[in-house]
């Protein structure tokens, strides 16, 4: 058995996404103790920014015509999809970052599509479990609801667009501990991260098949 985890945390030291991927993977790797875990941190280890690009452009070059940008922009393509195509589970861990998505996950999307082809569902019929940390709070009736344009994204790419089996673990208000105005969120951070730690063990055995 093949788990890809992936994560995108500029802060892996403190990483909230990770602690949460963490408890998923390790009830996958529970059920699976010869399994193989693929791993590819995208904010430790960042993919060049111009090799999405590098990758269009070669599609529209003849074979012949192509320089070492293109070439190296489309094995790196072929070879980032592959990964995930080969999993039969898959972990992402991704935060949002100025109320979008990761611009390192971004790029890793785009060149998974530009590898795989747009329409290739790469994790068809797989589980893969999404955990999302996000510093606020942009539920029902807060005053910043509707500012999450992550997690829509995510959940179009990686459910509907490569076809996952999806389940998406979300914890808000990270910041409230640190951040001045948020101290009466304590306690509902508190129960989000909670509720957020037992959602990870019951997506990491359900990815497993327990």
């Amino acid at each position: 058995m093949n788990l890809f985890r992936l994560d995108a945390s500029i802060l892996p030291g403190t990483s909230t996404s990770a602690e949460i991927a963490d408890l998923a993977e390790a009830e996958w790797s529970a059920a699976h103790p010869g399994g193989t875990v693929v791993r590819r941190h995208l904010g430790t280890d960042p993919l060049p920014a111009d090799a999405w690009p590098n990758a269009v452009a070669a599609g529209f070059t003849p074979e012949d015509q192509r320089e070492e940008p293109h070439r190296r922009a489309l094995d790196l393509a072929a070879r980032l999809a592959e990964e995930v195509q080969a999993a039969d589970a898959a972990i992402l861990a991704v935060p949002l970052y100025n109320y979008g998505v990761s611009q390192h996950f971004k790029t890793w999307a785009d060149l998974v599509i530009s590898g795989a082809g747009a329409t290739t569902p790469v994790l068809k019929g797989k589980p893969a479990v999404l955990v999302t940390s996000i510093g606020g709070g942009y539920g029902p009736g807060a005053p910043r609801e509707g500012w999450d344009h992550s997690t829509p994204y995510l959940e179009r790419v990686v459910g509907d667009l490569w076809g996952a089996d999806l389940t998406v673990v979300k914890r808000e208000l990270t910041l409230a501990a640190t951040t001045p105005g948020m101290e009466g969120l304590l306690d509902l951070a508190a129960e989000q991260h909670r509720q957020a730690l037992e959602a990870a063990r019951e997506a990491g055995r359900a990815i497993a098949g327990n």
